[in-house]
């Protein structure tokens, strides 16, 4: 794995700084608190008035939300993206929803690997990342492909995971983009028609659709390794 050598001096300045803006600059601190409240009580409602809020800068509000939800795991990113759909329409709230996460994954990604697995602990959790480990170990080169399509696999742990190993970054990169597309577009379309218990139905059709290209994804790989198999 590639690593960067910058001075831990640096490093923790960084993080103090972040801590000290956090501590010291109270609307940076309230706007942080009811973010975090709206996302846990997964309130697409008062998601989607809070970005409204903004104005003209609610798309660009909306994608720092959604670049700081992937690096606070593990808060729900479907309640940004439902809210972006409702106020954007489905084609452009996808489009925003899918460039922004895609943002936050490299985020993390790199946040991983420039402080390391110590660092990323505290970020996650280290039985979050003990399963993400594992997770690589079985499915190898196709983990992160296989990860995006599953909605019930959490997205921040497996990007910050992936920074932790040999898996390079476009690698990485792309698998997530291409991964992450059709639950994007799927949430996104029906992200402005969503009510009360809509949600659950919704969410199960979503898992079904996971999990059937989970299938094809799983088969190609059992194929490859019949095929390697049979080679020896």
């Amino acid at each position: 794995m590639m690593k960067l050598e910058v001075p831990a001096w640096i490093k923790v300045g960084i993080l103090l700084l972040l801590a000290g803006l956090y501590v010291f600059v109270e609307p940076l601190q309230f706007s942080i608190r009811r973010v975090v409240l709206i996302l846990s009580m997964v309130d697409i409602t008062a998601m989607k008035y809070y970005i409204l809020s903004f104005g003209i800068w609610a798309p660009v509000v909306s994608f720092f939300l959604m670049v700081f939800q992937s690096v606070a795991a593990p808060l729900p990113a479907f309640v940004i993206t439902f809210a972006n759909a409702a106020l954007f329409g489905w084609v452009k709230g996808a489009l925003l929803s899918w460039s922004s996460a895609m943002c936050g994954a490299a985020l993390c990604y790199g946040i991983a690997r420039f402080y390391g697995r110590s660092v990323v602990e505290r970020f996650t959790s280290k039985f979050a990342l003990e399963e993400a480990d594992r997770f690589f170990e079985r499915y190898g080169k196709y983990a992160i492909l296989i990860a995006r399509l599953l909605p019930f696999v959490s997205f921040d742990v497996v990007s910050y995971a992936a920074g932790l190993t040999s898996i390079g970054f476009w690698e990485f990169f792309w698998a997530t983009g291409l991964g992450q597309l059709p639950a994007t577009l799927v949430y996104s379309y029906v992200g402005d028609i969503l009510v009360g218990s809509v949600k659950t139905f919704v969410f199960g059709i979503l898992s079904l659709i996971s999990v059937s290209v989970l299938v094809v994804v799983i088969k190609k790989i059992i194929s490859e390794r019949n095929k390697q198999s049979a080679k020896v």
